[in-house]
């Protein structure tokens, strides 16, 4: 305990200054990323431009979702070496978390506001948060199906129907067991973001960008529009994930797939002007 404490106390400023940026990079970059592709289900609808005409809200929120997790899957460059660059990072900056959280020094000269909410919800988000990360990727990309309720397991090629029946419970709809899948992703995902836009707000303290009482006023206004912006985000794709319906999702996939999808094609109108060969006009 005193050579790890006394390790610490020598190289506490390198490693509160890597705490913060490995929260920061890659870890928030990867967290901004993740929420804005998830909440297309949301808005994808919009993303497709013109071949999102003659959609549904929800259905080109499917497609443009799918297309999404296609190239990322496809097309992303070395996908397995940032998989590990963000898995060594989240280990270092949570084991490090834990460390200052029960044996690290209160260090109260600069972080006067220890005592308030603040300090106590960074701590604890913390600790569900890496929690929820197991859980979500555990489920949906290691393929723990006993962890999920009817055993639904995530395939990148049904993207939104397989998440939708993970966490609404099955691909029938809602049961018990998704509704407390369904609390958990709320709770856990907004924990994340706050956790995310505090630690923005830390980490300038931390490397003596914000020292004045002003600077650190000024810097908490735009990490607060920045936690809002990605928390609309966040609870926009669960939102869509909610009253998504499996099997129009896994209807757009499967016709994604196939190459036939086609958006309902848009009324013509001259149309009404187009007689019909007995003489009556078109309706």
């Amino acid at each position: 305990m005193s050579d790890r404490q006394g390790f610490l106390d020598k190289h506490h400023f390198l490693l509160r200054r890597l705490h913060s940026l490995t929260g920061i990079v890659p870890i928030g970059v990867f967290l901004i990323a993740h929420l804005v592709t998830n909440s297309s289900l949301a808005w994808g609808k919009f993303g497709l431009r013109e071949k999102g005409e003659g959609m549904g809200l929800q259905e080109g929120g499917y497609a443009y979702f799918q297309k999404e997790v296609d190239w990322i899957n496809t097309q992303v460059p070395h996908l397995l070496l940032i998989e590990i660059t963000l898995w060594v990072s989240i280990a270092f900056h949570a084991g490090l978390g834990f460390i200052y959280a029960f044996t690290g020094k209160p260090n109260n000269a600069n972080y006067a506001y220890r005592d308030n909410w603040r300090y106590t919800l960074q701590r604890w988000s913390g600790y569900i948060g890496i929690l929820f990360i197991f859980y979500h990727v555990a489920t949906l990309r290691w393929g723990w199906t006993f962890l999920v309720p009817s055993g639904t397991k995530w395939s990148h090629d049904y993207s939104a129907s397989t998440l939708i029946a993970a966490v609404q419970g099955s691909p029938e709809g809602w049961t018990t067991a998704g509704l407390i899948v369904s609390l958990g992703y709320f709770i856990g995902v907004s924990l994340l973001v706050f956790h995310f836009a505090n630690g923005l707000w830390t980490a300038a303290i931390t490397w003596g960008i914000t020292i004045s009482e002003q600077a650190q006023k000024r810097w908490g206004y735009v990490c607060f529009a920045m936690g809002v912006g990605l928390m609309l985000a966040a609870w926009s794709a669960l939102g869509a994930v909610f009253i998504g319906d499996h099997d129009d999702a896994r209807a757009v996939e499967e016709s994604l797939q196939a190459g036939t999808y086609a958006a309902p094609a848009i009324a013509d109108p001259q149309a009404a002007h187009t007689p019909r060969p007995d003489g009556i006009p078109q309706p």
